[in-house]
C-alpha cells in the first residue's frame, strides 16, 4: 500500500477506537467494541476504595498506573496540539477516551497527602492465567504507597497527566480542568517531598517489578509533571524548578528516547517551546537538548544518529518496537510545529532542517506502521487489508462473553492462547509490539513482543494520526 492510498482518517478513528476495548469497570450504553462486558467492579474494596475504571494496559488483565498516567499524558498532549485538526467527532471520542483515564487517576490519588494507589491486580496470579477480564478470578490487590515511602515517578507522571489533561479539557468543561489541575498539584507535593523510586518499596517491589519498574531513574518523572505544571499554571515556581534541578537530576544527558519509562525526549522537547516561541532564554539547555535529540534522527546530519531497520523502522534494543516509533514520531511533529510557528529551522552543524523534513520522518514511520514495509503488513489491527489476526491479548483471543456466557476459568484460556486460529473478537485500531530489527514479524501469540498491543503505543499515534489526517497530501 503506498503512501498516497493511506486513509489516515479511517487510521485515527480506529486508534481512539481501540482504548474502549482496553476499558475496566462499568462499560457506557455508547460502547461500541460490544463484545467487551464490564469487569473490575470490586477494584479497591479491600481498601474501602473505589478504584474501579481506567485501563488494562496491554493483553493482560492489570491496570499499572505508571504507564496508564503516561498513556493519560500523551492523549492529553495529542489534544493540546493536534486536537484543532481533528473531526469534531473523533475529538470528542479522544476526550471521551482521555477522560476514561484522568477520572480512574483522580480515584488513584483521593487519599493524598497520606497514600497513592499505584496498581490495581496481582501481575503474576494474573500472567499465570489466560481468562478475559470479565471472568477475572485472580486477586485484584491494590497496591498503594503511604507517606513517607517514595513513589516519585508514578505521583510525577500523574501529576504530568492530570496537568496535561486540564489543558486539553479546559475549554469543553472547565469545572472538571480545574478538578484536575488541583489534584495535578496535590500529586506533586507528594512526588517532590518523598522522593525515591516506588520500586524501592519491600510491600509492592516483587509485584511491580519487573513489568513497570522505572529503569531510569524517578528524576526525569519530576521535571516532566513540573513542566506540565508550568505549562498549565503559568506558575513561576514551576519554571525554576525545571531551571535549576535540570542538572542536579541528571537531565543534561543526551537522551535519544521517549516511552513510559524515560521522559528526558519529551522533556526537552516540551520546555523548548518557552524558548522558541516564548524567549525563555534561561532554559536554553533544554532547547539545544531537543534540537541534538531531533538531529540524531536525522540520516544526513553529522553526529551520532539513531538506528533504522533495513525496511526503515526507527530502531531500539528491546520488544515493542512500535512505542518508539509512536512516540518519537509525535515529537518530531510536535518540534515541527514550535518551529513552523517562529519561522525556524532545526540547526545540525552545518546542515539547515526544515520543518517539513521532521515531518516527512514522522510519515516514514506511519506510513511503515500502516503497510509500507518488507512484510506488507498493517501493524494496526482492523487497518488495511492485511494485519495481524493472532495477537497477544486475552479478550481478543478468547471467546467473548456474548457468544460464550459461561465462565472461562484460569487455565481454561490456555487451549485459545495455543490455538492457531485468528482471535474470534477484532480489537480494532490496536498497533501491536511489532516486528524486530530484521523487519519480520510472524503472526504469534505467544511473541508478546511483537504481537501485544499496547496503550502507550497508540496514545501518541492518535495525535501523529490526526496530523496526516488533515494533511493528507503532505509529501
Amino acid at each position: 500500500m503506498s503512501s498516497n492510498q493511506h486513509d489516515y482518517s479511517d487510521a485515527l478513528s480506529k486508534s481512539i477506537l481501540f482504548f474502549e476495548g482496553q476499558r475496566s469497570g462499568y462499560l457506557p450504553n455508547d460502547q461500541r467494541l460490544t463484545w467487551r462486558r464490564n469487569s473490575g467492579l470490586s477494584d479497591g474494596w479491600t481498601h474501602s476504595t473505589d478504584l474501579t475504571g481506567g485501563y488494562y494496559d496491554a493483553g493482560d488483565n492489570v491496570k499499572f498506573n505508571f504507564p496508564m498516567a503516561f498513556t493519560t499524558t500523551m492523549l492529553a498532549w495529542s489534544v493540546i496540539e493536534f486536537g484543532e485538526l481533528m473531526p469534531p467527532p473523533e475529538l470528542r471520542n479522544a476526550l471521551v477516551a482521555l477522560r476514561w483515564s484522568s477520572d480512574y487517576l483522580l480515584k488513584s490519588v483521593s487519599q493524598l497527602p497520606n497514600r497513592i494507589f499505584v496498581q490495581v491486580g496481582d501481575p503474576i496470579a494474573d500472567h499465570n492465567c489466560w481468562e478475559r477480564p470479565e471472568d477475572m478470578d485472580t486477586p485484584r490487590t491494590a497496591y498503594v504507597v503511604n507517606a513517607p515511602n517514595p513513589a516519585s515517578e508514578v505521583a510525577g507522571e500523574i501529576t504530568a497527566a492530570l496537568s496535561a489533561a486540564s489543558i486539553a479539557v479546559r475549554s469543553s468543561d472547565p469545572g472538571y480542568s480545574q478538578t484536575l489541575l488541583q489534584n495535578a498539584v496535590k500529586t506533586f507535593q507528594f512526588a517532590d517531598m518523598h522522593r525515591g523510586a516506588y520500586s524501592s518499596n519491600d510491600d509492592i517491589k516483587n509485584d511491580v517489578c519487573p513489568f513497570y519498574c522505572d529503569f531510569n531513574g524517578f528524576q526525569d518523572e519530576l521535571l516532566w509533571g513540573a513542566a506540565w505544571l508550568r505549562k498549565a499554571t503559568g506558575d513561576e515556581s514551576y519554571l525554576s524548578y525545571i531551571e535549576s534541578n535540570r542538572e542536579p537530576f541528571g537531565a543534561s544527558e543526551n537522551v535519544d528516547e521517549f516511552g513510559w519509562d524515560n521522559k528526558i525526549g519529551g522533556l526537552n522537547v516540551l520546555v523548548s517551546k518557552e524558548v522558541i516561541t516564548g524567549n525563555m532564554y534561561n532554559l536554553e539547555a533544554y532547547k539545544a537538548s531537543a534540537e541534538s535529540f531531533m538531529c540524531s534522527l536525522v540520516p544526513e546530519s553529522p553526529g551520532q544518529h539513531v538506528e533504522y531497520t533495513p525496511g526503515g523502522l526507527l530502531y531500539k534494543p528491546g520488544g515493542s518496537q512500535l512505542q518508539h516509533a509512536t512516540t518519537i514520531s509525535f515529537l518530531l511533529l510536535v518540534y515541527a510545529q514550535y518551529l513552523s510557528r517562529s519561522s525556524l529551522s532545526l540547526n545540525c552543524g552545518s546542515l539547515s532542517v526544515p520543518p517539513d523534513h521532521l515531518r516527512r520522518l514522522a510519515k516514514k514511520q506511519v506510513d511503515y506502521i500502516l503497510g509500507e514495509n518488507p512484510m506488507g503488513l498493517s501493524y494496526m489491527v482492523g487497518y488495511g487489508e492485511r494485519y495481524p489476526k493472532r495477537i497477544h491479548h486475552r479478550g481478543s483471543s478468547l471467546p467473548s462473553i456474548v457468544d460464550h456466557p459461561g465462565t472461562v476459568g484460569c487455565k481454561d484460556g490456555s487451549v485459545y492462547f495455543n490455538s492457531t486460529e485468528p482471535n474470534p473478537n477484532v480489537l480494532i485500531g490496536a498497533v501491536v509490539g511489532g516486528p524486530g530489527e530484521d523487519d519480520k514479524y510472524d503472526d504469534d501469540r505467544s511473541d508478546f513482543r511483537k504481537s501485544e498491543p499496547t496503550t502507550y503505543i497508540n496514545a501518541p499515534f492518535v495525535g501523529v494520526l490526526a496530523y496526516f489526517a488533515a494533511n493528507p497530501s503532505f509529501s
